[in-house]
């Protein structure tokens, strides 16, 4: 028997040999370099890798190509979700890089291995210790997000998603403060995430035992042939989409998500936020429309349950937080659903529409938790109890502005990228006749408005509070993500064309 030997295309995966190759160089640093010069050597390598992982991502535009033997497909939409995950990913990186005047990350634990609250802790924070593993875990999770919405194959898209999931499980376990909180938030999402990939697993294996193949255009055949074997395309479509509403976020799987967005430090927290679920709904639109089209009738009734569970569950839980982390967690979980509707159209509006919402969404995000690590409390630690927040727009103006703008984006009020996202998903949906849908959102979205001014007027009107909190003046790193973050969010309420002109000439998904 002879196995062919795959041909690889180095050019078409660049971006991803790029990223992979800094995540590689990272642990290597942490091997050889001094401790004193590895903050600055893994912070060069990984926003050094970064820029010109995007270069390449602009330089294969136009391409459509399937690469590594079918393994790998490059199209407008791979493309547009991976350069949308490498800037994500290189703000990121500058949230996570800021330091303290210690000389140590200021929103990690300065040694993983101390005991919440021990000595050794006190002695490694006091020295300036640094852990600077973060940086190349963090590049390994980007690497593993670029590959996600690329594979073509569902092994590949199990391996991408395992290798950006278990850096984030240690991630999530390392913030300065509250360690005991996260190392049991970052254990609920590994025990939920290792049931849902098990899960996954059992989908692909039912969907080769269908088609005999792990492709996804030889899946879509498969179906499209229309064999006596279906109810086992469909009991694999149920256990594969069960893995990727998890890792959205989706209701009934999204128990993990105000923990985690909680527990964990909130730089991560703001890159799981954003990038995961970009790299997670390109592989859910993937599936959806390259494997599975021909069962359509069978499971947009499903994402339709889905999406008015998450909606509404988003939309009222959000009503209910006293902690602002816990507050964007059930935001995130509504903005789920929003996104998912533009899946359940359908049809190529349905494409164009989640692909803007996630270009908007991601960058809102990603400021807003930026903002919530600056605000500061007495001792030092991040102070995200909602009712302490009384009157911090007398303390830092222009801080609670650009909060205020992601909030407002969150709620989709005009002149924000919110706004644009959401008529596209209610447009796209309602030309797939899911008008009842379109309803609900709006309805949703009224209830997570509601929420969203509270806390505005709550910073800016409100008696300030006695023992309220300070927000702490960022570094020039901190501040580049956040005005990115806000710039993007306004420019593409503003003036939404250039990237509603870029989704729509992305085309559609390569077979």
């Amino acid at each position: 028997m002879t196995i062919p030997i795959p041909s690889v295309e180095y050019g078409p995966l660049s971006p991803m040999l790029i990223v992979f190759g800094a995540a590689v160089a990272g642990v290597m640093v942490e091997a050889f370099v001094p401790g004193r010069s590895r903050y600055r050597t893994q912070l060069l390598i990984s926003a050094g890798a970064l820029v010109p992982a995007l270069i390449a991502v602009i330089g294969l535009s136009g391409t459509r190509q399937i690469a590594v033997g079918g393994a790998v497909v490059i199209d407008g939409p791979t493309l547009l979700l991976q350069g949308t995950i490498v800037l994500i990913g290189l703000l990121a990186v500058l949230l996570i890089a800021e330091r303290d005047h210690h000389g140590g990350l200021v929103g990690f634990t300065p040694l993983a291995s101390a005991v919440p609250g021990g000595a050794d802790q006190f002695t490694a924070t006091k020295a300036g210790a640094a852990q600077t593993e973060i940086f190349p875990l963090t590049m390994f999770a980007v690497g593993g997000m670029l590959l996600f919405p690329a594979a073509n194959d569902l092994l590949t898209m199990f391996i991408a998603l395992e290798v950006f999931s278990l850096p984030l499980y240690l991630l999530c376990g390392l913030p300065r403060r509250r360690r005991v909180l996260s190392q049991e938030a970052a254990l609920k999402y590994f025990l939920l995430g290792a049931f849902s990939s098990a899960i996954f697993l059992y989908g692909i294996a039912m969907l080769y035992g269908f088609a005999g193949t792990l492709t996804l255009p030889g899946i879509g055949d498969a179906v499209a042939a229309n064999s006596s074997n279906m109810p086992i395309a469909l009991m694999g479509t149920g256990l594969l989409s069960v893995g990727v509403l998890f890792k959205v976020g989706a209701v009934p799987f999204h128990s993990w998500i105000p923990d985690v967005y909680q527990g964990a430090p909130t730089p991560i927290t703001a890159f799981m936020a954003a990038a995961t679920k970009i790299a997670a709904f390109g592989a859910v639109l993937r599936i959806f429309y390259v494997a599975l089209p021909g069962l359509r009738d069978n499971w947009r009734p499903v994402l339709w349950t889905v999406v008015i569970l998450t909606v509404l569950a988003g939309s009222v839980m959000v009503v209910t937080q006293t902690d602002i982390k816990r507050m964007l967690a059930y935001s995130a979980v509504a903005q789920v659903g929003f996104i998912l509707m533009g899946v359940v159209a359908a049809n190529g509006a349905g494409l164009s529409s989640t692909l803007v919402y996630l270009v908007a969404y991601g960058f809102s995000a990603l400021g807003a938790f930026a903002v919530i690590a600056l605000v500061r409390a007495a001792d030092g630690g991040e102070d995200s109890e909602l009712a302490r927040w009384a009157g911090l727009g007398r303390r830092a103006p222009l801080m609670c502005v650009l909060f205020s703008i992601f909030l407002l984006a969150f709620a989709g009020i005009p002149l924000t990228s919110g706004f644009v996202a959401k008529f596209a998903v209610f447009k796209a949906a309602g030309e797939g006749g899911a008008i009842p849908l379109v309803i609900i959102g709006v309805i949703g979205s009224a209830i997570a408005a509601f929420v969203y001014v509270r806390v505005i007027v709550l910073m800016f009107f409100a008696e300030p509070h006695r023992e309220g909190p300070t927000v702490s003046t960022p570094n020039s790193l901190t501040a580049t993500a956040i005005l990115v973050g806000a710039a993007v969010t306004v420019l593409l309420g503003v003036m939404p064309q250039p990237l509603l002109d870029l989704v729509g000439n992305t085309g559609g998904f390569l077979r």
